[in-house]
């Protein structure tokens, strides 16, 4: 509703529309508004999916929920046929707009954009010689658990994440190499939404079912307070963006464990910063992290072969392999996931676009020149014909 009377008002209420005469309109994961929009102007629409919103919406089962839902469905994939052009955001994404939608899948060509990150800021653990003198001075800006090997998780405290499975795998270490090592679990917690709520203290649960010494802090001071330090998995809620910096920068390796997500920026923020990647053998990640390159791809339903991996990085390997994999990481987020690449591909799509429009245009004002020198010329025959006739007219009576 919000977005059909942003339309309403700037195209109809106002001369805002007309005023800014657009070349082309972006339109970013709601579709509702495109037929509007198309009824309001000529200039192309690009329209970005992330994910078809009837496959998120949860409560299917019953019957209400599924009648009310309806008109939506219907909605989405309607509005979508409006866009000129439609992209995603990973290649699993597309396989499933295609499965759900096979009618626009025909009509449009699902172009695919991968979501990016700003690679233009130190990437934590790889910098540059110059800056290492002053660190030493200043700090790394790293946190005092990076001794004993941090393995991180960040994600939103959500069911569907699965988080769980990392304190699972964490659990199945050999209690000596468990004792040299620590599993922070950080991500969006809202105490005002039951879900966080009740997962948070889910996980808590299942920690302690494991025998495992667990804590929750909500910033950086009672993170790092003395009663944490003996802590084997600690949570933390809402991590700020520094903090969040300090335990990529801390981190030996990230687990990212949700099944079938869409793309995932996490592993491309943990690649940047030269930390490897232990991620889900399904959906975006498969696009992100190479298997055995940046990081492992593994069966979420495997357990153990997430917690050799985790062994592996804690002690299995040197720390030249470890630097190596993590090289290989901000090599491959810079040359394939920097903003600079996302920003060159939507300009591509958005330059055919606007071309097309004026190929159109084009042939439709030759067609309209065309069609009125036709009609002129029409016009001076007839009435050079017109003309003729009426000068003859007298002759033709006389001889009559």
């Amino acid at each position: 509703m919000r977005q059909l009377h942003l339309i309403v008002h700037i195209a109809l209420f106002t001369y805002e529309l007309q005023d800014l005469a657009p070349d082309a309109f972006f339109i970013d994961q709601l579709s509702a508004g495109l037929p509007l929009l198309k009824s309001q102007s000529s200039a192309p629409i690009f329209f970005y999916c992330h994910f078809p919103d009837l496959l998120l919406a949860q409560g299917r089962a019953r019957w209400w929920k599924r009648a009310y839902r309806l008109p939506f469905d219907t909605l989405e994939q309607w509005s979508m046929g409006f866009a000129n052009a439609v992209a995603v955001n990973s290649g699993f994404t597309k396989q499933i707009v295609t499965r759900t939608w096979p009618s626009l899948a025909r009509k449009r060509e699902l172009k695919v954009v991968y979501p990016c990150i700003d690679t233009s800021e130190p990437t934590g653990r790889i910098r540059k010689e110059e800056n290492e003198q002053k660190e030493e001075e200043e700090g790394d800006g790293t946190l005092p658990w990076k001794r004993t090997g941090v393995i991180l998780s960040i994600n939103r405290f959500e069911r569907k994440k699965d988080v769980a499975l990392a304190v699972r795998a964490f659990a199945a270490l050999p209690k000596g190499r468990r004792k040299a090592a620590k599993l922070v679990i950080a991500g969006g917690h809202d105490h005002r939404v039951a879900e966080n709520v009740a997962y948070h203290t889910e996980l808590v649960a299942l920690a302690e079912e494991l025998g495992l010494r667990s804590a929750t802090a909500t910033n950086l001071v009672s993170a790092l307070s003395p009663a944490h330090a003996d802590a084997e998995v600690l949570f933390l809620l809402s991590v700020p963006n520094r903090l969040k910096e300090m335990l990529l920068a801390s981190a030996k390796l990230l687990v990212y464990t949700p099944s079938n997500e869409h793309f995932g920026i996490v592993p491309l923020e943990a690649m940047l910063r030269g930390v490897p990647v232990l991620a889900a053998n399904n959906g975006g990640p498969t696009e992100t992290v190479v298997d055995g390159v940046t990081g492992w791809l593994r069966d979420p339903a495997d357990i153990g072969a997430w917690t050799d991996i985790m062994g592996k990085v804690l002690d299995g390997m040197s720390h030249a392999e470890w630097e190596q994999m993590g090289r290989k990481g901000t090599e491959r987020v810079k040359t394939k996931f920097a903003n600079t690449q996302m920003a060159e591909t939507l300009d591509d799509i958005l330059g055919d676009l606007v071309a097309k429009r004026k190929e159109t245009r084009l042939v439709a004002d030759t067609f309209i020149v065309l069609f009125s020198i036709a009609v002129v010329v029409g016009m001076v025959s007839t009435v050079v014909g017109l003309v003729g006739v009426l000068q003859n007219a007298p002759q033709i009576e006389r001889r009559g």
